[in-house]
């Protein structure tokens, strides 16, 4: 089953039978809202603080994927879900009630492709009937944990992207649904010594361009075979490095790119600068706009790549560089 230096090709396909997406007021005023399954006007979504907030938002996006999915939570064998706060405490708190056993994972903004990519490979190795893959972010808590709590009132550069307030969550298994995964490429850690937290993109797009180089290797394949090819939170500067990086590799991929902090908010309308990010950003897109078009067979095959900037306050604040990481899994239409 396994492809190349760092990829899967499964015997047999793994299908998304549910999913869900939660999402705050922003993001429910931005050109994807009518897709979402809920939008929350309340920033603390019911709870005390940021952090909690954050907690209840996870709670939300497992009960609606299940939910979704015809379901119920004693269906579910495992969940595989985490967040960008400290020892992952969105998700610890936000699921404990649900009694499901969880595996805890910290891909950064890249948990998404890395939920699905250990979900699809449970699945396939025959040690589940049903899995829930999912993520969150919020824009408080990161600004708060990663940069500066919004009282500060700091100014943002232009090359900084805006955390997204969402996430959403797939369930998978061996049969139904309207999307199958068929093969994964696990990212590696690339590092350009960029420093600046407040261009996540610049981090992050080292490693998109390698993992994506590498899976159309592995699969031995173009960017032609892909309806679209769909990077997780790059934003502007991050999708112009994208672009070159591949160009320089002999691979163009400018007519079929797609980024999800691109798409869920009006830049210039919504002041978000560089664009979106956060581990909600391509969660929230995920199961919103893109298993919605390969549902209705707008798209037939698309390549899914969350990205993710791996550092934390201590490494940042040390002066250490910010390495990137991407995960790309392989959807397609049932």
């Amino acid at each position: 089953m396994f492809l190349g230096q760092a990829s899967i090709k499964y015997k047999e396909d793994v299908f998304i039978q549910g999913y869900g997406s939660v999402v705050g007021q922003k993001e429910g005023e931005g050109p994807l809202g009518s897709l979402f399954d809920e939008v929350v006007t309340d920033p603390n979504f019911g709870g005390e603080n940021w952090e909690d907030a954050e907690s209840k938002l996870q709670e939300k996006i497992a009960n609606t994927a299940i939910k979704n999915s015809g379901l119920e939570t004693k269906d579910i064998r495992y969940i595989f879900a985490g967040d960008l706060l400290g020892q992952l405490i969105a998700t610890s708190f936000g699921l404990k009630n649900l009694n499901i056993p969880l595996f805890g994972l910290y891909g950064a903004c890249s948990t998404m492709g890395e939920s699905i990519s250990l979900g699809s490979m449970c699945i396939s190795g025959g040690y589940a009937e049903h899995v829930l893959c999912m993520t969150s972010s919020h824009f408080a808590s990161a600004e708060k944990s990663f940069r500066f709590p919004l009282g500060y009132g700091t100014q943002r550069k232009f090359s900084a992207t805006w955390t997204v307030t969402g996430g959403g969550g797939v369930v998978l298994g061996k049969a139904g649904g309207t999307a199958r995964i068929t093969g994964i490429t696990t990212g590696k850690i690339v590092d350009y010594g960029c420093k600046d937290k407040e261009n996540m993109g610049a981090c992050m797009a080292p490693a998109a361009a390698d993992t994506i180089y590498t899976h159309l290797q592995d699969f031995e394949t173009s960017p032609e075979e892909y309806d679209k090819i769909i990077t997780g939170d790059l934003g502007y500067i991050g999708q112009t490095i994208l672009l070159d990086l591949l160009d320089e590799k002999g691979y163009r991929i400018e007519k079929n790119h797609m980024d999800c902090g691109l798409e869920i908010f009006d830049s210039e309308a919504q002041d978000t600068h560089a664009g979106a990010s956060g581990c909600g950003c391509s969660a929230s897109v995920l199961c919103s706009l893109i298993l919605g078009n390969i549902g209705n067979k707008t798209w037939k095959k698309v390549l899914f790549v969350p990205t993710g900037a791996l550092f934390s306050p201590v490494s940042s604040n040390e002066g250490q560089s910010i390495p990137g990481i991407a995960h790309a899994v392989v959807i397609e239409a049932v």
